[in-house]
């Protein structure tokens, strides 16, 4: 192969290695190697590891920024924005699975040095889901805890898959089990949105008044 070599392609093979191997399990020479071209070659076309590693991880952001920003655009409503949110982010990662792998890889305490990706990348992703729902939330439910609970769901489905009813898993890459599984992240976000009512206070005589007879 040419010593001539697109940056795009370099980034490529990082974002794919990066994914598989995780950061600290990827040198440069080995990039270089699956590349077909020395690491100097590397280095001048897209830079060393941790710049290689760095951009990587910008494109896999303003990859799901730009889907984030197209899903809130979307909606009319602070409650319809949730399913729009939920719909777009685990269509995303159904297609995106080296974004996943990314980003498993850092929750393992992959590419500690990195200390500040989380607020760099993350957080924006948050805020920007967050302040669209925010009306939409009950007071006694946290509106990151919500979405965090989105995010675990979608990338645990999708790591694992889930028990089938009778036997063995289903495969999270199959249309039918991702639309089964859409819809019950559906339910499971109208149950936290649900507002919240008290139970009734048995303590109080106008209650227990009120209340129909026990069977």
């Amino acid at each position: 192969m040419s010593d001539e070599i697109a940056r795009s392609h370099v980034l490529e093979v990082a974002t794919r290695l990066f994914g598989q191997l995780g950061y600290d399990g990827t040198s440069l020479q080995l990039i270089s190697d699956v590349l077909g071209v020395g690491s100097a070659v590397v280095a001048e076309v897209a830079g060393d590891k941790r710049a290689l590693y760095q951009e990587v991880m910008r494109q896999a952001f303003e990859a799901e920024r730009e889907m984030l920003e197209a899903a809130v655009s979307r909606s009319d409503s602070a409650r319809s924005a949730v399913h729009e949110i939920v719909d777009s982010y685990l269509d995303f990662h159904v297609a995106n699975p080296q974004n996943r792998a990314l980003w498993a890889h850092r929750w393992v305490a992959d590419a500690a040095d990195f200390s500040t990706m989380e607020d760099q990348y993350a957080r924006p992703l948050i805020l920007l889901a967050a302040r669209r729902i925010k009306d939409a939330v009950p007071p006694d439910v946290n509106t990151y805890y919500l979405l965090g609970t989105m995010v675990w769901c979608v990338h645990g489905f999708l790591g694992s898959g889930i028990l089938d009813r009778s036997q063995g898993m289903k495969d999270p890459a199959q249309p039918e089990v991702v639309e089964s599984f859409r819809a019950h992240l559906h339910v499971l976000m109208d149950r936290l949105l649900a507002p919240w009512h008290p139970a009734p206070d048995d303590s109080d005589p106008l209650t227990r008044l009120s209340a129909p007879p026990s069977e």
